[in-house]
């Protein structure tokens, strides 16, 4: 990089020189995440969404911060199209005994956002009780998802309507090939997502293990991508983790594990490779005890994210000793 290619810029209260063309590109080189920076240049906030567009000019003074916590990393927030949580655990609402199960579940696990199914109403019985009445949305995201349906055609009628019952943009976008499986129509998948992306919808994505259908998904408008780990409901954890792990090395927007997780380990080897974040519904409702499976899942997929910011040790062939032979009696 030479010195004729490099702008002289203050960068929090430093002199320093980059070769960035964008404010977006400067917050790359410094090994940081665009979205969950906050950026002042020249004495003016740079809102977030137009960090790629902003140009790095000659003598520009920037700040740039972020949270920072103590041992809970209170600051390791995700975002999502905008958005940003603290809780990297999604959880369901379907298959719970009751609306208070779910209620207590949801509040074990720490979950800032829950997956709720578009169904028609109770005509016999409109009093009857409603999920809304046990999980607030004002105080937990809900994100209306389009479990059951088969065409994209369907997916997007449905979150149409979803958008006019509760003002949602933010969806959960599934489109099924067939019901033995459960597993992605992505032909079907890729059509909705370029839809519901021109409609003005943010549309988190169900997808299979594929990076290059990932790519693609994300060129559509998908704003996060959701490879299964294994096939709705199986539980029996995530099955290809080396294609997970290129989907996340690939990906600009993010990644969460979606469907297949039995238990707490499997929600931490998703954490482990590098996910955003894990998506479950009938390990935690299927538990014998749901309500302390909730809380082992909030343990697992913190303990996954600590131990991938640690970064693992590296694997060997053969055993390496981990006390010193020297002076060995």
């Amino acid at each position: 990089m030479s010195a004729a290619m490099t702008k002289s810029i203050t960068l929090n209260g430093a002199p320093h020189r980059s070769a960035a063309a964008t404010i977006a590109d400067l917050v790359r080189e410094l090994e940081l995440t665009p979205a969950k920076v906050a950026v002042e240049r020249n004495g003016e906030i740079v809102p977030r969404s137009t960090l790629e567009e902003a140009p790095l000019a000659e003598g520009d003074t920037l700040e740039i911060v972020h949270f920072v916590g103590g041992g809970d990393h209170a600051g390791d927030t995700w975002s999502v199209a905008g958005r940003t949580f603290r809780s990297r655990l999604i959880v369901g609402t379907g298959k719970y005994k009751s609306f208070e199960q779910n209620a207590a579940a949801v509040e074990a696990s720490g979950a800032e956002i829950v997956t709720v199914a578009v169904r028609r109403v109770n005509i016999s019985d409109p009093k009857a009780p409603m999920l809304t009445d046990f999980i607030d949305p004002k105080k937990i995201t809900y994100l209306p998802n389009t479990a059951g349906c088969f065409t994209g055609e369907d997916a997007v009628r449905t979150l149409r309507l979803a958008r006019e019952a509760g003002g949602w943009d933010l969806v959960k976008l599934e489109v099924l090939g067939e019901a033995r499986t459960l597993y992605p129509d992505m032909r079907e998948t890729l059509k909705a997502t370029e839809v519901l992306a021109k409609e003005g919808f943010l549309p988190m994505v169900y997808c299979a293990d594929d990076p290059i259908a990932a790519k693609q998904l994300e060129d559509a408008g998908a704003v996060a991508i959701m490879p299964l780990g294994a096939p709705i409901g199986s539980g029996l954890g995530i099955q290809n983790q080396v294609m997970i792990r290129l989907i996340v090395e690939g990906a600009k927007v993010p990644v969460l594990v979606d469907a297949g997780v039995g238990t707490a380990s499997d929600a931490a080897v998703g954490m482990e490779l590098g996910c955003d974040g894990i998506l479950m519904n009938t390990a935690i409702a299927e538990a014998k005890d749901p309500i302390r499976m909730a809380r082992a899942m909030k343990l697992a997929v913190e303990a996954g994210r600590e131990a991938y910011l640690a970064g693992r040790m590296a694997r060997r062939m053969y055993a390496d000793p981990s006390s010193p032979l020297a002076g060995l009696i």
